[in-house]
């Protein structure tokens, strides 16, 4: 097999650069890892694209375990119950005008409404529903948010092509593997933290990419081409931390990846072809992107290691740094009832990355300090008090947040991604608490099971949709390999 890689020219001889030698030597890695490769591969195709686009392209047919399939149902509830909750927030009611004024085909659902879009508008507006806040679920390791990009898209073209719930199952597993392998990658937080790229937006579209590939049904050449455009398209720098509506970070972790992804598929589909493997050759992705990366790592554990079971479920409906605060306050509460004005001082301590991202930002939901307060006085955290913007300015919950201290820690930090926090709090009689949350619920370390993960989507759906139909929206997604046509689920997603 040819490995084509970029040269450099010295005196008017061709040589390999040393990036390239690396690059070469990754790719023979590759090879070794996999030496049974099938006879599909065009000459210019690196062994680690020929390993991905024929495991893309057999996803749809291939079985899951069981464990991922109960894993997938879970991530899938969980973010309808996002999308369906986030109807009624900003960047939802924003996102559903925008669905109201475009038309369109009318092919696929739009979340929480009566209107029916095209699969790429579908995908925009429903990314966005799905990350209107904090809700959504989250990949650790690669700080991005695969759901809300993944489940739109595969919902979206699964709708057009009339896919069962045993393969809109297999393309959202398919869309949780590939777009955080390339993140990882890439270099993990590192894309962001150090690129200055948004590492959430490009997770989001190589995974909804995959997922509307596999949606579709394309071959492993197909699958190359999906992954070419993909790579085109891919986009979103780190400026949407200034956002404080939180609209455009809809757009950039879900709404902007989802459409992107579903159009990668469907002009494949269509016809459209493309460059065979957009890892090698000049001017590739990785080259742009990342050109310390090995590419190996898109192949790395595929088919042993299940992305969809290494990520989060919130408990708690507010940015991920402060979900284990609330636990350890949680903890600490069950351990010994107290109330808010019998508190002197709470001093909280996470991570100095993430404890720049919740530190006394405007928005509720992503405030460490405010919720903190919320949790020290209603003893919980619901979905409505993380999005009460109003009682930010409550007296009362102000005279709460100036007992909070939040403390960026450098040896939680060396803890990442592992989000960390201790909480420790003097009573005024002196009395002092301290509570180290370790592994957060939600976590594949400390997983919320069924029940738990029902309960939340109940709390968030019920208010919208009623219990009814909530009820009926849950049964149908916890059994969704009894599903001939994805479709069935249309009636209980909308909403006048």
């Amino acid at each position: 097999m040819t490995l084509h890689a970029p040269m450099e020219v010295v005196n008017g001889e061709t040589k390999l650069s040393r990036r390239s030698m690396l690059q070469r030597v990754a790719w023979m890695s590759a090879a070794a890892a996999f030496p049974c490769l099938p006879e599909v591969a065009a000459a210019d195709v690196s062994p680690v694209m020929a390993r991905l686009s024929t495991y893309m392209s057999e996803a749809r047919n291939r079985d899951l375990p069981d464990d991922v399939i109960e894993k997938a149902k879970h991530h899938i509830l969980d973010t309808f119950a996002a999308m369906v909750s986030g109807s009624e927030l900003p960047p939802g009611r924003a996102a559903l005008k925008f669905a109201r004024s475009y038309g369109g085909e009318k092919v696929a659902t739009i979340v929480c409404s009566n209107i029916l879009c095209g699969p790429m508008e579908a995908a925009l507006v429903n990314g966005v529903l799905a990350h209107s806040d904090e809700t959504d679920d989250a990949h650790s390791p690669t700080l991005s948010h695969p759901g809300c990009a993944v489940v739109p898209a595969a919902l979206g073209v699964g709708e057009q092509f009339g896919i069962s719930g045993t393969q809109f199952l297999r393309a959202v597993v398919l869309g949780y593997d590939v777009g955080t392998r390339v993140v990882l990658t890439m270099g993990g937080p590192a894309v962001q933290s150090e690129m200055h790229r948004s590492g959430h937006s490009i997770a989001g579209i190589f995974g909804a990419a995959a997922a509307a590939g596999c949606t579709v049904g394309l071959n492993t050449q197909q699958m190359r081409w999906v992954l070419d455009y993909t790579a085109q398209q891919s986009s979103g720098i780190a400026a949407w931390q200034r956002d404080t509506e939180h609209i455009e970070k809809g757009f950039v972790y879900a709404g902007m990846p989802a459409r992107g992804g579903v159009t990668s598929a469907l002009l494949v589909q269509s016809g459209w072809t493309g460059v065979d493997d957009f890892l090698s050759g000049a001017d590739n992705f990785l080259l742009a992107y990342a050109p310390q990366a090995d590419p190996a790592g898109l192949v790395e554990k595929l088919g042993e290691r299940y992305e969809v079971t290494q990520t989060d479920i919130k408990k708690w409906t507010v940015g991920a740094p402060i979900q284990a605060p609330l636990d350890a306050l949680q903890n600490l509460l069950k351990r010994r009832s107290f109330d808010a004005d019998q508190v002197q001082q709470v001093v909280v301590r996470i991570g100095t990355t993430p404890a720049v991202v919740v530190n006394n930002r405007e928005m509720p939901d992503i405030c460490l300090q405010h919720m903190v307060a919320v949790m020290l006085l209603d003893k919980t955290s619901s979905f409505k008090a993380a999005h009460d913007k109003a009682r930010m300015q409550d007296p009362a919950v102000l005279r709460q947040r100036a007992k909070v201290q939040l403390v960026g820690d450098a040896e939680l930090e060396r803890a990442l991604p592992r989000r960390e926090a201790i909480v420790e709090i003097t009573l005024a009689d002196g009395t002092k608490l301290s509570e180290h949350v370790v592994a957060v619920r939600g976590t594949p370390a400390n997983p919320m099971p069924r029940e738990e993960i029902v309960a939340k989507c109940r709390d968030l759906m019920a208010p919208v949709l009623g219990v009814a139909t909530t009820a009926s929206l849950r049964e149908r997604t916890l059994a969704l390999e009894n599903l001939k046509n994805i479709r069935e689920l249309r009636p209980l997603l909308q909403h006048s």
